[in-house]
């Protein structure tokens, strides 16, 4: 990390240490090393639920299929959140905004030490995901904000590695802490929580650390020009705007009729419909391929960090790239769609994860699809950024985030079908949904296995950037912005 110097005073400040401002160098990237900080939490607390998910359902008597109602809840929440939470960050600022977020989820997930049952443990996870699914417009609209074009996808592709991380460390963080003999050491603790006691402090100190995040938060963000802590030789970097760029920064903030004739809103949101179902796959249904095909037990899929470890590369690469073509003169918006190209091309290796003999061999190709899927992720990411004026950047990533949620949804309901059949429980809300849209689909899939989804994963990338290429996405063009704020 850089470190905390006095340089001369730049004139825009409030002075410190006699006249001299107390100037951070390299601010914006402390600002990401909090935004990643945020990303580690975020998954953290979204993870504590499945990591204890067996000694949780025995304690409170949930069976697997209240379990999946209540994730499906907590889905439900973050699709519906994703919606309004760019709206809320785009009215209330990015560092408010951020604020309300952080502190909403971290509250629902204490809150969630108290349940005593499925009914208020669903509550709870409603009111998660309502808070969960803000950090990441605010965390766009942030990048806007701090970064200039050449810069953005690395520090998007840097906060968006905290989740793959978040996601890693969640068990070695809430499995010692719901496993802890507070009886012996701590009775007071043991007799306040009661039944349980051990899971319940998991909840309590992972959604207390988002808390204590707020204080540094608070602490350094500020926009640029009215931040104390930023020099003027990163202002000016921060503040390379081309022509382009100012032009689309003019006008009001969008109305909704905007944000929904914008063609970009609709290409990109079918961008993430169409491939975030691949890395939804990898987190949810990984492991249990590996499990069910490969007969790994459960101490061998620890293997499965190769592909948290694949996804923080991906993050970081395609981010990388990107900037690197941005820098040497090519268009910002164009340089995505050159990285998500190789992306695309890349992610054919899909089928022979399934077709090899050898696990080593297995692992690797899925690395690379994952790396591939994570670097294509951060530069659509990026491409919202490069084309929506910051004013209404957080309620354009909103409505096309949408598209991740129903996306990871459908995939489940279709993977689900492929490995297992067709149900014997009575269809909730959401499989009657999905069964009145993809019913022939899936009864052509039913009972297949994994290897027909490592197939389809084969296509959706390819099929996605062909789509955003014809429909131009890299020459889309902001709506009129003269009219007047909603």
């Amino acid at each position: 990390m850089p470190s905390i110097s006095p340089q001369p005073a730049t004139g825009r400040f409030p002075a410190s240490r006699g006249n001299r401002p107390l100037i951070i160098p390299g601010l914006r990237w402390w600002i990401i090393a909090l935004l990643f900080g945020a990303a580690v939490l975020n998954y953290v607390d979204r993870q504590t639920l499945s990591a204890l998910a067996p000694t949780i359902q025995g304690d409170l008597g949930m069976d697997d299929r209240a379990y999946a109602n209540v994730v499906n809840i907590f889905l439900v929440a973050y699709t519906v959140a994703y919606l309004i939470s760019g709206r809320i960050a785009d009215r209330l600022g990015t560092r408010a905004g951020m604020v309300l977020f952080v502190a909403w989820w971290s509250v629902a997930n204490m809150l969630s030490a108290g349940v005593q049952g499925m009914r208020s443990m669903a509550v709870c996870r409603f009111a998660l995901g309502l808070g969960e699914a803000g950090v990441w417009p605010a965390a766009s609209k942030a990048v806007a904000e701090w970064f200039p074009a050449r810069q953005r996808a690395l520090a998007i592709g840097f906060y968006t590695m905290g989740a793959t991380i978040g996601a890693t460390l969640a068990p070695y963080i809430v499995i010692p802490l719901a496993t802890y003999p507070y009886a012996e050491s701590f009775p007071l603790i043991a007799t306040w929580f009661g039944h349980g006691t051990g899971w319940r402090v998991a909840f309590m100190l992972t959604g207390a650390a988002g808390l204590l995040w707020l204080v540094p938060w608070l602490l350094l963000y500020r926009q640029p020009r009215d931040n104390r802590f930023l020099g003027a030789d990163e202002l000016e970097l921060i503040e390379e705007t081309a022509a382009g760029d100012a032009a689309k920064e003019a006008g009001n903030r969008w109305s909704w009729g905007q944000v929904f004739t914008f063609r970009g809103t609709w290409l990109l949101l079918l961008g993430r419909l169409i491939t975030d179902p691949v890395w939804y796959f990898y987190q949810f249904w990984f492991a249990k391929y590996l499990s069910a095909d490969r007969h790994l037990d459960q101490e061998q899929l620890k293997i499965t960090w190769v592909v948290y470890a694949a996804a923080g590369v991906g993050s970081l690469l395609g981010g990388w790239l990107s900037g690197r073509l941005v820098t040497r003169g090519m268009a910002p918006a164009r340089s995505r769609m050159w990285i998500m190209s190789g992306c695309a091309v890349l992610m054919p290796v899909s089928p022979f994860i399934s077709l090899v003999t050898g696990l080593d061999l297995s692992m690797t190709l899925a690395a690379c699809a994952v790396i591939a899927s994570l670097a294509w992720l951060i530069n659509l990411s990026s491409l919202v950024v490069d084309l929506v004026p910051k004013h209404s950047l957080g309620t354009v990533f909103s409505v096309v985030a949408t598209g991740s949620t129903l996306g990871g949804i459908v995939m489940n309901m279709i993977v689900a079908t492929m490995v297992t059949g067709p149900s014997t429980n009575p269809a909730g809300f959401l499989d009657q949904a999905i069964k009145s849209v993809f019913g022939g689909l899936l009864e052509q899939v039913q009972g297949h296995g994994y290897g027909q989804w490592f197939l389809i994963m084969a296509f959706l990338h390819p099929a996605a950037w062909l789509i955003l290429w014809l429909g131009r996405i890299h020459k889309s063009s902001s709506p009129v912005t003269s009219s007047a704020r909603p």
